[in-house]
């Protein structure tokens, strides 16, 4: 490692020996896996609890693997059903969705570590995340999250890099937001609509595409996939047989995007919005 790597490593070693007991927000992502290892390294397993909420949000592929990594990291591992369908304000889905997402699951994760007797939640924020339109990170400071990895300044390089020297096997995961940032702000969030997403994905996922995301426009399903693939994805075979699975799926519609693949890429309205005034 370089030594600005070795010294971020070793701040974060030092934040979370400050803290001795935490229970980390675990998504399996890479950077919540992260956490968790180093925290599991320099406090102990008994020390430490990883976390996942539990709700129509979450892909089952993602529950089942954030129960294989945390089971592979020898973490107890604690799921917990959150609540943010049962608040309007959440199912409406404002711009702000994350919010209340966040803040129903830093609520149940405040009790659990009362409960446990556990110091400090916290979470996989890295620096790039504050440079994005992030509301949950404002639900976190309210709930007096802690962000390790932020504060020892890592950014998503660090994080890769520090993965692949520990053997992690999220060092290239590609980001996996949550379901329901598929859904075009202003489109009421629901089961039903996230079922569909998640069924859309994953047969583009048994397709050997790795990185991709299905927005649902009502009845037509925008495809986003890294640009160097659209030309296999438009190829008229493939196409007629993605287009017959997902109107299985209930779609009546089925849309390439020639922009390709990006992340976030539904935050753009939010931009635009700001932007106009």
């Amino acid at each position: 490692m370089h030594d600005t790597l070795e010294n971020k490593h070793g701040r974060l070693r030092e934040i979370l020996r400050e803290l001795k007991s935490v229970a980390v927000a675990f998504s399996a992502g890479a950077d919540s896996t992260l956490i968790l290892k180093v925290a599991i390294d320099t406090l102990g397993p008994e020390n430490v609890v990883a976390v996942t909420g539990r709700s129509d949000s979450l892909a089952r592929s993602e529950l089942d693997e954030a129960c294989a990594i945390a089971r592979s990291l020898n973490a107890r591992h604690v799921l917990i059903d959150t609540d943010e369908f049962d608040n309007p304000n959440y199912v409406s889905n404002p711009t702000d969705r994350c919010y209340f997402c966040k803040t129903s699951l830093y609520r149940h994760m405040r009790r659990f570590i009362t409960d446990e007797g556990l110091n400090a939640v916290v979470s996989g924020i890295i620096v790039d995340d504050y440079g994005d339109y992030r509301p949950g990170i404002d639900a976190g400071r309210e709930h007096g999250v802690r962000a390790p990895l932020g504060e020892a300044g890592f950014t998503k390089e660090d994080v890769r890099r520090l993965s692949a020297r520990l053997g992690l096997p999220t060092f290239d995961k590609p980001a996996s937001p949550c379901l329901s940032s598929r859904v075009p702000y202003g489109e009421p969030v629901t089961p039903q609509k996230l079922r569909m997403i998640e069924a859309a994905e994953a047969f583009l996922h048994e397709m050997g595409i790795r990185e991709c995301r299905v927005r649902h426009h009502g009845t037509l399903a925008r495809i986003e996939v890294p640009p160097e693939l659209i030309p296999t994805l438009a190829e008229p075979d493939t196409a007629a047989r993605v287009d017959r699975h997902f109107r299985s799926l209930g779609y009546k519609s089925v849309a390439l995007d020639l922009r390709g693949f990006r992340s976030g890429g539904l935050n753009e309205l939010v931009e635009l919005r700001t932007a106009t005034g």
